[in-house]
C-alpha cells in the first residue's frame, strides 16, 4: 500500500527530476516540509535520507540538504517522463531573448526608481498599461483602483487577512480550488466554508443560503478555466453571481488567472456584469510570462483601496521595480499581446489533442471535464479507485500527475480526481500519456472486480 511518505518522496523527487528544484538549490528545512505535507519531522527525515541514498540530494552539516550537480542527474533527466502535473510554463515556450532585452531596457529606463521605494500600489506607468490590457477583457477600470502585487499569491494572502467594508468575517471557497488560496487561509487561521463545485457548476440555493446566513466576507472563485476542474461558468451564471453578491453585500475575489488564454472573445469576467462595487478582479502574469517575475494585478472597489494600500505597504513596501519595468516594456512594445496570442494557439492545440485522446482512449464509463474554449487544466473523475496508488503506479511508468488532495479543505469531503495539465507536454506526450492512464484505469477496474467478497460469519 502506498504510504504518505511514498507520496511525499515521489513529489519531491519529481520536482528535482523535472527541474522545478534546480541543481545546487537548498531544499526547504525539515520543519517547513513537515508543515507543508502535514506530517511528522521523522517522515521528512526518512524521505531526505532515502533521496540522499539515491544520490538526488546531499547534506551539508548545519546547512541542510541540497540538490546534486546536474551531471549526476542526467541519467534521470534523460529518462523520458510525461508531465501532466506542472502548473508553470514550459521554458521552451517563453521568449527568453525578448525578456532579456526588456530587462536591459528596464535597467536603463528605471535606474532612478531602483534605488528608492516606489508607490505600494505599483508604478503609475505600468498601471496605466494594465488598465488598457484589462479593457480587452471588458474590465474598464482606472489606475487609482489598480494594484500591482508580488504575485497573485501575495494578493490572496493580503485579502484573506484584512477587514472588509461589509464587516463580515467568514470566507467561502469552491471545493476543490487553488491550493495556494487554501494555504493562505490556513496560515492565517481564517474561518473558511466550502461549497462544492462540479463540472455542472455549483448549487445556487446553497450559495444563496451561505451569502444570506453565514456572514461571508468574500467568496473566492475561479470562474474561468477552473483549477483543477478546467471548467468555466456560463454568462448566465456569472450574471447571477454578480446579482447575489450585490443583494447580500458579499465581495467576490475573482481569480481570472488564465484570461489571456481565452479563445472565445464573448466570454467576459464577473466584474463586467455591473458588479464593480463588489468584485476584486485579479490577474496573474505567471502563466503567460514567467512565474519568476512574481507579478499580478488587481482592480478593487473604491471602498477597499485605503486599507489594501496599507496592507500592501506593510507586506513589502513596494513590488519589485525591476520586474514591473520589464512587464511595462513588454506590454507597451506589443510583445505581450503577440506572445499571449502564441500561447493561446499552442495551449489550445494541446487541449484539443487532450480532448481527442481522452475520448478515444479512456474506458467508456470514464467521466472527465475539459473546457472547449481554452485553458490548461482538465480533470478525470474517478469512482472507486485509490487515487494515491494510481498516481504512484503512473509515476513508476513515467507519467507525473498532481494529487488534488491539497485542493480540498481538510474537513470537506474529497473527490477522487486526476488533474491533467498540458503546460509542459507535447501533443505526442499527451497521446502516449493518456494511453498509459487508460491502461492503469483498466488495471484498477479489473483488480476491483476480481477482489474476493469477504465472508460474513453468523
Amino acid at each position: 500500500m502506498t504510504t504518505k511518505k511514498d507520496i511525499i518522496k515521489q513529489d519531491i523527487r519529481s520536482n528535482i527530476v523535472n527541474g522545478l528544484i534546480i541543481p545546487g538549490q537548498r531544499l526547504p528545512s525539515i520543519r517547513k516540509q513537515s508543515e507543508k505535507y502535514e506530517c511528522s519531522l521523522n517522515t521528512i527525515i526518512s524521505v531526505y535520507q532515502e533521496l540522499e541514498r539515491e544520490f538526488l540530494i546531499y547534506s551539508r552539516p548545519k546547512s541542510g540538504y541540497f540538490v546534486v550537480a546536474k551531471e549526476a542527474l542526467l541519467p534521470l533527466i534523460d529518462k523520458k517522463r510525461i508531465d501532466f502535473s506542472a502548473a508553470a510554463p514550459d521554458p521552451t515556450s517563453v521568449p527568453q531573448m525578448n525578456l532579456r532585452q526588456c530587462l536591459n531596457k528596464a535597467m536603463e529606463l528605471f535606474e532612478a526608481s531602483i534605488f528608492t521605494y516606489t508607490d505600494p500600489q505599483g508604478l503609475l506607468s505600468l498601471r496605466q498599461e494594465i488598465v488598457r490590457l484589462f479593457q480587452q477583457q471588458q474590465v474598464f477600470t482606472s489606475e487609482q483602483h489598480l494594484f500591482v502585487f508580488s504575485g497573485a499569491q501575495q494578493a490572496l494572502h493580503l485579502l484573506a487577512g484584512m477587514a472588509f467594508p461589509n464587516g463580515k468575517a467568514n470566507i467561502l471557497v469552491e471545493q476543490p480550488t487553488y491550493w495556494g488560496m487554501l494555504s493562505a487561509l490556513k496560515a492565517q487561521n481564517q474561518t473558511v466554508i466550502g461549497i462544492e463545485r462540479t463540472p455542472e457548476g455549483i448549487d445556487w440555493a446553497a450559495l444563496e443560503r451561505h451569502f444570506q446566513s453565514n456572514t461571508i466576507k468574500f467568496f473566492y472563485t475561479i470562474p474561468r478555466f477552473h483549477n483543477p476542474l478546467g471548467t468555466s461558468y456560463t454568462a448566465e451564471e456569472k450574471q447571477r453571481l454578480a446579482e447575489l453578491a450585490k443583494a447580500y453585500d458579499v465581495y467576490i475575489v475573482e481569480d481570472d488567472y488564465l484570461a489571456d488564454l481565452e479563445t472565445n472573445t464573448k466570454e467576459d469576467p464577473i466584474w463586467s456584469y455591473g458588479c464593480a462595487s463588489h468584485v476584486i478582479y485579479l490577474r496573474s502574469f505567471s502563466k503567460v510570462m514567467l512565474p519568476g517575475l512574481r507579478l499580478a494585478a488587481a482592480t478593487v472597489p473604491h471602498a477597499l483601496i485605503p486599507l489594501l494600500r496599507l496592507h500592501k505597504q506593510t507586506a513589502d513596501l513596494s513590488t519589485s521595480v525591476l520586474s514591473q519595468g520589464v512587464l511595462e516594456i513588454y506590454i507597451k512594445s506589443g510583445m505581450y499581446d503577440h506572445h499571449a496570442k502564441q500561447m493561446r494557439v499552442l495551449y489550445n492545440q494541446r487541449m484539443n489533442q487532450l480532448r481527442g485522446a481522452v475520448r478515444s482512449l479512456l474506458p467508456l464509463e470514464s467521466r472527465y471535464s475539459i473546457e472547449c474554449s481554452g485553458g490548461v487544466f482538465a480533470a478525470i473523475h474517478l469512482l472507486d479507485i485509490n487515487t494515491r496508488e494510481l498516481i504512484q503506479r503512473l509515476a513508476s511508468r513515467g507519467v507525473d500527475l498532481f494529487s488534488t488532495e491539497e485542493q480540498f479543505l481538510s474537513h470537506f469531503p474529497k473527490k477522487n480526481l486526476l488533474r491533467l495539465s498540458i503546460m509542459r507536454t507535447s501533443e505526442h506526450d499527451i497521446e502516449e500519456g493518456i494511453g498509459i492512464i487508460a491502461e492503469e484505469l483498466e488495471h484498477a477496474k479489473q483488480q476491483a472486480n476480481s477482489a474476493p467478497t469477504p465472508f460474513i460469519w453468523v
